[in-house]
């Protein structure tokens, strides 16, 4: 019988290089929405389930049998399935992804970015979503910054360190993602920290955070969070600024493109706001600063060498400096207009769960939550 793998051992993989054959059987309009993407460049061919049900030998014979084959679908029994009866075709390397696709939506990668020896910052990325959570520690304690639903992870982190939570901070409501901040706030008795302008009409309890404040850790010497007001993605978009070195961008500022204000069907106000907050209250920041943003799209324009998500606002303007460079509220408008894409039918749904006006069960949440972001106002 076929053996299983994780989705952390997958990543690994990708990561490093290892030359496997991935084979999603999910159908074909799936696997189009949402597959499996990396920090290198892999191997990966989309032959469905059914294939290999109605047409087995045709659908075997597009496989190489001297080839380690890494199979993929939506929960993992079909993977399974498939993998067995290749194993039975003659195939040796075969093995099938536990717990599916969903696995890899929600696996996430720890990347410690480079700081001052007096404190630690993390970067929590999520290749499933291509989006990035952030981890702040000084002494014990610890401020996480834009997580993910997947809160067993991040209370490990915080166990394998002897760590204390003390805060948990959102850039904006979410529409891509589920947020687990209000949870794991409520579970561990600290602030939820975010912006009345999203969430003053939420059923969320929250901390309003008040543009230009500072917030600390309660031992001396630790780095400070300033929390500048950003609106545009959304109403309540805030920048968090750390030791006056590194940027939590949320989704105002990306290493390419910017983010999209049209989700809230409001696109000419919500562009002014942001055109003006890109002018006069993000611009305006050193160039040395390091960008950290909520996501990406594309690993090879905006990881570095150790694949963390993070570069300079220097080179982040040069790179978009198309953006930068408009020198007027209607050319930006203009600009966004001409950028516009759909939105995800389900962005408007995962605003609600995130504001908690509406619940969800689990396997509901998971199947919103599936799917890299689409929040760049452009493509890059």
């Amino acid at each position: 019988m076929s053996e299983s793998f994780t989705a952390s051992e997958m990543y690994t993989w990708i990561e490093q290089g290892v030359p496997h054959l991935y084979l999603d059987v999910r159908n074909e309009a799936d696997f189009a929405r949402f597959h499996v993407e990396g920090p290198q460049d892999i191997e990966l061919l989309n032959i469905p389930y059914f294939d290999f049900l109605e047409q087995p030998e045709e659908s075997v014979a597009q496989l190489d049998a001297s080839r380690s084959i890494r199979v993929i679908c939506a929960k993992e029994g079909s993977a399974q399935f498939i993998a067995d009866m290749l194993e039975e075709f003659g195939f040796g390397d075969i093995q099938w992804l536990a717990k599916g696709i969903i696995a890899w939506g929600n696996v996430l990668v720890a990347k410690q970015v480079p700081t001052p020896d007096h404190y630690e910052l993390w970067q929590f990325n999520r290749p499933g979503k291509a989006s990035c959570a952030y981890g702040l520690i000084h002494g014990d304690e610890l401020m996480l910054f834009d997580i993910s639903k997947n809160l067993d992870y991040y209370r490990e982190f915080a166990l394998a360190r002897n760590l204390s939570l003390v805060a948990v901070f959102e850039t904006h409501l979410q529409a891509d993602y589920i947020s687990g901040g209000p949870s794991l706030a409520a579970e561990f008795e600290v602030d939820y920290i975010a912006h009345e302008g999203d969430f003053g009409t939420s059923n969320v309890a929250y901390r309003g955070v008040v543009d230009g404040e500072s917030i600390g850790f309660s031992k001396a010497g630790g780095p400070s969070v300033l929390c500048t007001h950003s609106p545009g993605h959304t109403p309540g978009s805030t920048t968090y600024v750390i030791d006056d070195k590194y940027m939590i961008s949320g989704d105002t500022v990306f290493i390419v493109s910017v983010g999209r204000p049209d989700l809230g069907k409001k696109v000419v106000e919500w562009a002014k706001q942001l055109y003006a907050t890109l002018k006069n209250r993000i611009s305006v920041l050193p160039d040395d600063l390091m960008v950290l943003p909520s996501h990406y799209t594309d690993w090879g324009r905006e990881a570095n060498a150790d694949h963390l998500i993070i570069n300079d606002f220097g080179t982040v303007k040069t790179l978009n400096e198309s953006i930068y460079a408009l020198t007027s509220e209607d050319e930006f408008v203009s600009w966004v207009e001409a950028n516009m894409r759909p939105q995800p039918e389900e962005y408007i749904r995962i605003r609600k769960v995130n504001a908690n006006i509406e619940t969800v069960d689990l396997a509901t949440a998971e199947e919103l939550d599936l799917g890299k972001n689409q929040c760049a106002a452009s493509q890059g």
